[in-house]
């Protein structure tokens, strides 16, 4: 496992190394603008089973994924009219929407056909998105069920188990808001909150 403590000179080169290490089907552990993050190249399912396993979440639980901008989103899944509305709003920020997946998105990220989609408000996540050219993963830090730990001493800690699962580690400092992203369903004709996070139901108009 490397880790690399992100500052004001390294964020390309931490993207880089980053993405390289999704290519070789690797796992990363991440700051986003909510709380820290586990990705892995959303098209690799061997990958997605070793982030599953990490974490010991069932395998019916769909996983979200980060693109660059919230134009990306229509490459992999449609934006109904209002999740246009919420997107140009919102993102880059923390929300999430849940929006029906295309073809191009594996199965083993979906749930009834949808996928969730993020542009989270986060230099490192943006940069990486970037780079990588493909979506990535986006579930947070945790063992399915628990909390997640706010910084990466304690996010080591917590999966000190397995923590050889973890192939590379970006410190971007300990997380000050514990609230994840907020999770809008946008499949159906009315779009409802399925988690409440940072973004409240009235700053969605919700």
């Amino acid at each position: 496992m490397e880790l690399i403590r992100l500052d004001e000179h390294n964020l390309e080169k931490a993207a880089k190394k980053a993405a390289n290490v999704l290519k070789k089907g690797g796992i990363i552990l991440y700051p986003t603008d909510t709380v820290y993050g586990l990705g892995v190249a959303a098209h690799n399912l061997v990958a997605i089973e070793r982030l599953r396993n990490l974490k010991g979440r069932e395998r019916k639980r769909p996983i979200s994924v980060i693109v660059p901008d919230a134009k990306s989103i229509e490459k992999y899944a449609t934006l109904t009219p209002l999740a246009e509305k919420f997107a140009l709003e919102h993102l880059p920020g923390p929300l999430t929407l849940v929006v029906p997946a295309n073809a191009t998105m594996p199965d083993a990220l979906t749930l009834n056909g949808a996928i969730g989609m993020r542009v989270p408000n986060e230099p490192f996540c943006l940069a990486l998105a970037k780079e990588f050219g493909k979506p990535y993963t986006t579930t947070s830090a945790n063992m399915a069920g628990l909390a997640t730990p706010n910084n990466i001493e304690d996010i080591l800690q917590h999966f000190r188990m397995n923590i050889h699962e973890i192939d590379l580690v970006i410190d971007g400092g300990a997380r000050m808001n514990p609230n994840p992203s907020t999770v809008v369903s946008c499949v159906g004709d009315t779009p409802y909150v399925l988690r409440e996070g940072m973004l409240s139901r009235a700053q969605l108009g919700l």
